[in-house]
């Protein structure tokens, strides 16, 4: 017999929420992601894992050549070398392997485990890159970009694992890719640093695929992520549905394969890599899955190799790193509570939960005249309305000359407020992000702003409570349910943010919209309406009960659109 891996990964969750994931869980062979934006937090966890273990810690300081990108490798290397001890000690404690087996889908015994100890392997260690992230420290300065000094610190580690490069095309992040070694196969055709492409439909991957390919650098994994179903930065598709995109995926997934295979290994003819054997490329999908029915759906119809599970992880202390108080909230959040925002710096829509610490702090500081947030690590500073370098919208100092720019155009009151809320909506997210796996741990100094920031997606609504690792995971392959309300299918609910998305849309643009910008109503509309007849005859494959539910859901949403255009 073989022993069965997992079939599904932990996405990356804000800046701290999984920067120990892996630390915690990859022992049992799952898969999670880290991000690697804030050297600062990073610094602070590879401080805080080497003491508690008996590990030797020497301080990367601001001050040292190429800081960020030392500090991101050294936390990475930290992180691997933990791993590696876990799971060696993993295999030969009976209590931790039984844990392991249970974990596993379907129903392996220990005894399998041990007759088969060769072939069972910790989770990868993966890291991800938000591509758009790429803030030159200063016009005259030689000091590489943020993201590309990321880029050089997950290069530069010990770690065998994959890389995700999410939020669109960096041409130069891509090129700099080209220096590392890494990413191109060994004198064996392994490669060690492989390249996962987070996208939003098939012609981003097609886009993306053929750019990496002309420079011999291969896509491992595209990983579709739900548009608006997911947490975080939302990057809506223009009305394209979940269902049509994961068909259009199954339909021509092979064709892309083939196109890119041979355009990567023309290049690496040429760079003297050889690498005899085919070429493979997975298709994983994320973004608002609850239930283990759904998980077998993209599984067995679309061909999905894994799904990836975030917002219910949030839940699961075992997986994630998150303050008691933060904790408390995510698990009484309902439906009203997690909406999509605009308070990121960076002017796209994010799903956020009301009633953080990071809200209060924000609302008490507007309340006292003094709006905007202290900016240290300024890694989102890209606004460079007033300072070439850039700044952060969400500082003290950009919201202060804002506003007096403000007052300068004698506005009426009400048109005055909603510009003033319009700024001070900007929340810090550097610190925001972080600071909650600061304060779990209590590591936490002056220079960390102390108001936390969570962004879970909209699906975390329906998970109500606390889990164990192994209650989460057998939810995921169907051993147990751990929901006790009712929740709507993934591709409906998906379905249902677009419906609004489409509304607020329509209603920005207005009545006396310019040819552009009907186009682009049309566009979404027709997108909607394909989806819709798409999800009617996927529903004809479903069970009774759940072609009921899409009956229903698809009606109204027909009868909505078509209220939408008479008003």
């Amino acid at each position: 017999m073989s022993i069965s891996s997992h079939s599904f990964h932990i996405p990356v969750m804000g800046i701290g929420y999984t920067l120990d994931t892996p630390i915690k869980i990859a022992k049992y062979g799952i898969a999670s992601v880290i991000s690697i934006v804030q050297d600062d937090v990073i610094e602070k966890a590879r401080k805080y894992y080497s003491r508690i273990n008996d590990l030797p810690y020497i301080p990367i300081l601001i001050k040292d050549s190429e800081y960020r990108s030392k500090r991101i490798t050294a936390y990475l290397n930290l992180v691997n070398l933990l791993v590696n001890q876990s799971f060696e000690r993993l295999k030969k404690e009976p209590h931790q392997l039984r844990k392991y087996a249970r974990l596993l889908p379907g129903n392996t015994c220990v005894e399998d485990l041990l007759d088969h100890l060769n072939e069972i392997r910790p989770g990868s260690i993966d890291v991800n890159i938000m591509t758009k992230l790429d803030r030159q420290p200063s016009a005259d300065d030689e000091v590489i970009t943020d993201a590309c000094a990321s880029l050089k610190g997950y290069a530069e580690s010990d770690l065998d694992s994959g890389l995700v490069l999410s939020a669109g095309i960096n041409p130069r992040l891509f090129a700099y890719m080209e220096q590392f070694s890494d990413f191109f196969p060994d004198e064996k055709g392994h490669i060690k640093k492989r390249i996962i492409v987070k996208v939003s439909d098939f012609r981003s991957a097609l886009i993306q695929g053929k750019m990496l390919a002309k420079k011999g650098l291969w896509v491992s994994e595209y990983r579709l992520e739900s548009g608006l179903n997911c947490g975080g930065h939302t990057f809506a598709t223009d009305g394209l549905l979940m269902g049509p995109i994961l068909e259009e995926f199954k339909l021509h997934r092979g064709e892309m394969l083939a196109e890119q295979e041979l355009m990567c290994k023309e290049v690496w003819k040429v760079l003297g890599y050889t690498h005899s054997q085919p070429l493979t490329q997975k298709f994983t999908v994320q973004g608002g899955l609850g239930t283990s029915d759904e998980r077998l759906l993209l599984q067995d119809h679309y061909g999905v190799d894994a799904t990836g599970w975030g917002s219910p992880f949030l839940l699961v202390p075992e997986a994630t790193s998150i303050d008691h108080e933060t904790l408390n909230l995510l698990a009484g959040a309902g439906e009203k509570d997690i909406y999509n925002s605009d308070v990121s710096p960076l002017g796209v829509s994010y799903s956020t939960v009301r009633g953080t610490s990071g809200d209060r702090m924000k609302g008490a500081r507007i309340s006292a005249g003094k709006p905007g947030s202290p900016c240290v690590l300024k890694h989102l500073a890209m606004d460079t309305t007033y300072k070439a370098a850039g700044t952060c919208v969400a500082s003290i100092s950009f919201q202060k000359r804002k506003i007096k720019e403000l007052k300068d155009q004698n506005l009426s009151q009400e048109a005055y407020d909603a510009a003033y809320a319009k700024i001070t909506e900007k929340e810090c997210l550097c610190d925001g992000l972080a600071v909650s796996f600061l304060k779990n741990f209590g590591i936490m100094d002056k220079s960390n702003f102390d108001g936390v920031s969570v962004c879970p997606g909209p699906n975390l609504a329906y998970f109500d409570r606390t889990y164990s690792l192994e209650e989460m995971v057998g939810h995921i392959y169907g051993k147990h349910d751990v929901l006790d309300m009712e929740r709507p299918h993934v591709f409906l609910k998906e379905l249902g943010l677009y419906m609004e998305y489409y509304e607020k849309l329509k209603n920005r643009i207005g009545d006396e919209a310019g040819p552009r910008e009907q186009k682009q109503l049309t566009k979404f509309r027709e997108n909607i309406i394909s989806g819709i007849s798409y999800y009617s005859s996927l529903a004809l494959t479903l069970s009774d009960d759940v072609s009921a539910e899409f009956e229903k859901t698809l009606e109204s949403c027909n009868h909505q659109l078509e209220m939408y255009e008479t008003v």
